[in-house]
């Protein structure tokens, strides 16, 4: 068996395109593209590339993007208060925080000053907390993407055994979450979990994301499953490489994710989508309320 690979930069391309036409029409409909916010602290040369990614996604498909960025040396205070003000805006419809930030600040108060209904990353509480009862406002980027990924190559997911290898806020525990939804049986492995292989060769659809390179191995995977790989790990040859053995996993796999070009592409993307689904939400309640008002 030869895994068919599962090309992340088509579906994402696909995905990005129905956002520039929903952007268009908002345009046309109420005078004003989407706007996303990110906030930067210190200059770290991984995230600097990251938020210029983002940066031109946005600009790809007519989000309006406003970059705001603070030295090492800001106040938490301060960016708390910068965060507020993006709230309160009306033109503001996502605002995310680009990770990491410095060793100082309260990871969990600064993403918890962005209001629940702008928060496009997917990490405010609320938003993970409504993961577990079916109602998050905005799902995380990257184990949406993934959804995103089943769904275009119609991969059902529901009765199926589905492990997942990492527990990390991020991708793991959400991952698992909405794999539930879906009605999928979920075991979630981690760093203390005893002899991996028990668990992942009885996946129907395995799920990594622990940052470990040649973590799975192709004896690891059950023959016909789906893999797909969230790790992203560089090589002392400068290699990018994911979490499985590709050459071994391919054989046994019936669908394994690329890396690069797999969930990668589908990250970005997704936050477009949010940031989307944000406006049309807000501009769909303003126009209501002007309606209202009218009458």
């Amino acid at each position: 068996m030869t895994a068919k690979i599962i090309d992340g930069k088509n579906v994402a391309q696909a995905v990005r395109l129905d956002c520039k036409r929903r952007v268009e029409s908002l345009e046309k409909r109420y005078g004003r593209a989407p706007g996303l916010a990110v906030v930067m602290v210190g200059d770290n040369p991984a995230s600097t590339v990251y938020v210029r990614n983002k940066i031109r996604a946005c600009h790809d498909v007519g989000i309006r993007s406003e970059r705001i960025m603070f030295p090492a040396t800001v106040g938490e205070d301060e960016v708390v208060r910068t965060i507020a003000g993006l709230c309160a805006n009306p033109v503001v419809d996502g605002i995310l925080v680009q990770l990491p930030l410095p060793k100082s600040f309260s990871i969990e108060r600064v993403l918890g000053a962005i209001d629940a209904e702008k928060d496009v990353d997917g990490f405010h509480l609320y938003n993970v907390g409504g993961l577990v009862v079916g109602n998050t406002v905005f799902p995380p980027c990257t184990p949406y993407g993934v959804m995103k990924l089943l769904e275009h190559e119609g991969i059902e997911v529901a009765g199926k055994n589905a492990v997942v290898v990492g527990a990390s806020n991020i991708v793991g525990k959400p991952m698992a979450l909405m794999l539930m939804q879906r009605e999928a049986t979920v075991s979630i492995c981690h760093a203390r979990t005893t002899d991996l292989a028990q668990y992942t060769i009885l996946a129907d659809v395995l799920v990594v994301a622990a940052g470990h390179p040649n973590l799975i191995l192709g004896p690891m995977v059950k023959s016909g499953a789906v893999v797909i790989d969230v790790g992203i790990n560089r090589l002392a040859n400068g290699k990018l490489v994911g979490d499985c053995d590709f050459e071994g996993v391919s054989k046994r796999a019936s669908f394994l994710t690329p890396v690069p070009g797999g969930v990668g592409p589908m990250t970005v993307t997704m936050l477009l989508v949010n940031t989307v689904n944000s406006a049309e939400r807000a501009l769909s309640r303003a126009a209501s309320s002007m309606v209202s008002a009218s009458v």
